[in-house]
């Protein structure tokens, strides 16, 4: 594994750096008090960002080089690290980049990636009462014709307000259990699907989080992604394949919002502190030795995220390593931020710095696309060879 950025991504993450801090840092604080309030200023930004497709293709059609490859996976996970690196919330109000496109990039035919080429997608997975375990979805889709008629209700939806369409997991036959899942693309204001409410939330706030109803809500059958057929040997495997390519991409929002803390806390303490990393450890002070701890969980967290990104670049099965990298960078983010905030104490308290709010935006990425509790259940059951049935 080569540990250094690839080369041919450098100018796309000096941009994306760039961006962060002339654009992102600016509005940040403002977006954050104004919550539910649509950036604006990221209209401007679309087209740069398309580039920073947040949806990673798992890269299978028509590409037989066997050679290692750097591709969409990695760059959008490097240019994840650098905008959120500037602000979390902004990253995700970004149009076109919602995790529903990662969806339709890693399970759509041909067809249907030409269909929704270009549209704003998000994911809308979590229900009432069935949170990181995906399998207990309730939400129904009953063919009728060439149609699907969804029934149910969608919670914690990022950008659910605001995106173009919504990819919806739901399922074909509650009596098949998982096998039965499938994810629908439902456009923005097909009848039947209703926004039912914003949630007001600890951090992230630039980013609107829809609870979505749908109400013998009608789409056409070319709508469910990938394919129609309930195998059932292979069971959820297909559906959560999806995880593989996004899982990642949280680890590297976690790399980039600790960063700005890591970064800011070296800055107030730099007096206390051997930039060549010539003391030993021991013989440096309290502080000194408390970050440098804290940038060892940092850069071993961006190993295993560029890992997992590098492993789906190269179509190897990385659903144990994506686990990996969402569990370790999602914690570390929430220490590490909560630590700067205390190390810095009154400063880190404060509105006048975003240290306080780095740490409110940190704890969702130890959240959604997996809890820490799932993603270590998922490990220890690739590690024990264990099935979800076998494990609980």
């Amino acid at each position: 594994m080569n540990l250094q950025n690839p080369k041919k991504f450098k100018l796309l993450i000096d941009q994306a750096h760039e961006v962060a801090l002339n654009v992102l840092r600016p509005i940040s604080r403002k977006y954050d008090k104004a919550e539910h309030a649509y950036p604006k200023e990221l209209d401007m930004l679309a087209s740069v960002v398309d580039g920073m497709n947040a949806g990673a293709a798992v890269n299978k059609r028509g590409d037989n080089d066997e050679s290692n490859k750097n591709g969409v996976n990695m760059s959008t996970a490097l240019s994840i690290v650098e905008m959120c690196y500037g602000d979390t919330g902004l990253l995700l109000s970004m149009p076109r980049q919602g995790l529903g496109n990662s969806a339709i990039a890693a399970v759509a035919n041909d067809e249907q990636l030409q269909r929704f080429h270009g549209i704003w997608a998000v994911m809308a997975i979590t229900e009432p009462g069935c949170g990181s375990d995906s399998a207990a979805i309730r939400t129904t889709a009953i063919k009728d014709g060439d149609d699907y008629i969804l029934n149910g209700e969608k919670i914690f939806v990022t950008s659910g307000e605001r995106a173009d369409a919504v990819v919806v997991w739901a399922t074909l036959d509650k009596k098949l259990g998982r096998a039965a899942i499938k994810s629908f693309v439902v456009p923005k204001g097909t009848p039947g699907m209703k926004i039912e409410r914003l949630e007001h939330k600890l951090g992230i706030k630039a980013s609107d989080t829809a609870a979505i109803s749908f109400i013998d809500c009608r789409i056409p059958a070319a709508n469910l992604l990938g394919h129609a057929e309930i195998d059932v040997a292979k069971g959820f495997a297909g559906v959560m394949e999806t995880f593989d390519n996004t899982r990642p991409l949280v680890a590297a929002m976690a790399i980039g919002c600790s960063k700005a803390s890591l970064e800011r806390i070296k800055e107030i303490f730099k007096d206390q502190l051997d930039p060549e990393y010539n003391t030993p450890f021991l013989q440096t002070s309290n502080i000194a030795a408390q970050i440098y701890r804290m940038e060892a969980e940092w850069e071993s967290a961006r190993l295993v995220m560029l890992k997992a990104a590098w492993m789906a670049d190269n179509r190897k099965p990385n659903s144990r390593e994506a686990s990996i990298a969402k569990a370790k960078a999602g914690r570390i983010a929430n220490e590490i931020t909560l630590k700067c905030v205390e190390l810095a104490a009154s400063i880190g308290y404060n509105e006048a710095e975003l240290l306080e709010k780095w740490a409110r935006d940190s704890k969702i990425l130890d959240i959604f696309e997996g809890t820490q509790q799932i993603q270590q259940l998922i490990i220890a059951r690739r590690e024990l060879g264990k099935s979800s049935s076998e494990l609980k």
